[in-house]
């Protein structure tokens, strides 16, 4: 799957767990400075996707406990991974972004922009 169908799978499926635009937009971010940072490859790229979309929910919601078990069992399916590979992947993504989930609004607004305009 290539870098473009895969932001539309963490878009979709950030719709689907009715995850707000301004939510896919950090993890758009997220993803994109992996791939600048060289970090993606053919056996990581999913669960990269995976924990972007995880770390950005986090971070820009107010998620309960079963809503975020709820955004991993969602994520489990549709990217084909097991959650314990998801769940330290996380870290190993958040130790990339050198903890730096807090993102500028000029980096996100694109990103919001092109999805409200989508829907």
């Amino acid at each position: 799957s290539s870098l473009p169908s895969l932001k539309r799978e963490m878009r979709n499926l950030s719709e689907e767990c009715s995850l707000e635009p301004v939510t896919v937009s950090m993890a758009y971010v997220y993803f994109e400075k992996l791939v600048l940072q060289g970090k993606l490859n053919k056996q990581n790229r999913k669960l990269c996707a995976g924990a972007c979309v995880l770390l950005a929910a986090k971070i820009s919601s107010d998620l309960r406990k079963h809503e975020v078990k709820h955004l991993i069992d969602k994520l489990e399916e549709r990217f084909r991974f097991n959650r314990r590979d998801l769940i330290g992947f996380e870290f190993t993504v958040l130790v990339a972004l050198e903890l730096a989930l807090y993102l500028p609004e000029n980096q996100v607004l694109p990103h919001y922009r092109r999805l409200t305009q989508q829907s």
